[in-house]
């Protein structure tokens, strides 16, 4: 965890119980300029400033065509259990078909990704300085861990309807009829229908969260990514 984020969050919880020389050797230690100057209010609206701004850049980037599709971390493959009649499909010339349907969830992922920045910054709106001493004490992707527990059922519950209606416009549901039809045909499988909607419910929001951790990283990190000059102020 960078030593400038632990600073700037540090520095906000001491103001509530501490004196400001307490204050200062805290910003002066951990290497945050002027860190004495700062305000309550400044400190706060830091914090929340950058989880506004890493919250909208994993939205932006897994929610666009090929968000999902074109990033191998969380592309959407096809789920574990139907692997073995993959394999049997491709080795049957059907391979095309296969990736049509592995195409059509990413794109149902891709499209639902949008409804997750309100419910974030929401989560965000209600940050508490007991969650932020959490942050504080924690790692590098703590925040996102905070936003993991207080929206994955509120993501689940909007994602769903979504995805639902993403997949059967992309042609998702179809393909995956026609792949387990096909899969069925085939001597020595034995495959299960599933949730698929829910399989990509899933994985929709495993990616977002691992985006997410990754823009938390580099806002922590890498000064170019503090992009507002409110970030510029509270970390340099």
């Amino acid at each position: 965890m960078s030593t400038r984020f632990l600073a700037f969050l540090a520095i906000g919880l001491l103001r509530s119980t501490g004196s400001q020389a307490q204050v200062g050797e805290l910003g002066k230690r951990l290497g945050l300029r002027h860190s004495s100057q700062l305000s309550d209010e400044k400190v706060s609206s830091g914090l929340k400033e950058a989880l506004r701004v890493g919250t909208g850049n994993a939205v932006e980037l897994t929610g666009r065509p090929d968000g999902y599709f074109r990033n191998e971390v969380i592309k959407i493959l096809m789920p574990a259990q139907l692997r073995t009649a993959e394999r049997g499909l491709r080795a049957a010339g059907q391979g095309p078909q296969v990736d049509e349907f592995i195409l059509s969830m990413n794109r149902a992922a891709e499209r639902s990704a949008p409804l997750a920045k309100e419910i974030f910054w929401n989560a965000i709106r209600q940050m508490t300085f007991d969650d932020a001493r959490n942050i504080l004490s924690s790692g590098d992707t703590a925040a996102t861990g905070y936003f993991r527990r207080k929206t994955s059922d509120n993501l689940t519950t909007a994602f769903r309807p979504v995805v639902e209606q993403a997949m059967n416009e992309v042609g998702a549901t179809r393909r995956y009829k026609e792949v387990m039809g096909r899969a069925q045909s085939l001597p020595f499988v034995r495959i299960r229908a599933m949730d698929i909607d829910a399989y990509v419910v899933t994985k929709a929001l495993e990616g977002l969260v691992h985006v997410l951790g990754e823009e938390e990283k580099k806002i922590r990190t890498n000064p170019a990514a503090r992009v507002t000059s409110l970030l510029k102020e509270v970390f340099r």
